[in-house]
């Protein structure tokens, strides 16, 4: 599977962007596809998931963007988006899409979880 994430850039506190992580090789619809970020100097960290339709493409948030970020999934052009509004300053980081073929009925929140990666954009909020 081949990803490719886009859609960073710089904005104020309080803006929005749209991520957009469109694969190759693997419907995105027939498997898990999550963002996660990195911000300099600390690990990376989960954001968001949706699952395969089969699963009801149910969708899952870490604590800190919940209410102000949506994952969705387009499956005609078999890319999913990560919305994201109200940004803060503590959102800067690279975002990374990623997926895999792992079926969990639980959370899916480790990097360890995923076995395929994008290669990362840069997202930069102002205060």
């Amino acid at each position: 599977v081949q990803l490719q994430a886009s859609g960073g850039g710089s904005v104020q506190a309080g803006g929005s962007l749209r991520l957009s992580c469109a694969a190759s090789g693997r419907t995105l619809s027939r498997i898990t596809t999550g963002w996660f970020r990195q911000a300099p100097g600390k690990e990376r960290e989960y954001v968001a998931d949706i699952r395969r339709s089969g699963s009801g493409g149910t969708t899952h948030y870490a604590d800190s963007v919940k209410g102000r970020f949506t994952i969705s999934r387009d499956n005609a052009k078999n890319t999913v988006y990560l919305q994201m509004n109200s940004l803060k300053f503590e959102d800067t980081a690279v975002y990374y899409c990623s997926a895999t073929d792992r079926h969990l009925a639980g959370l899916m929140i480790r990097a360890d979880d995923y076995t395929y990666w994008g290669q990362g954009t840069q997202v930069t909020v102002s205060s």
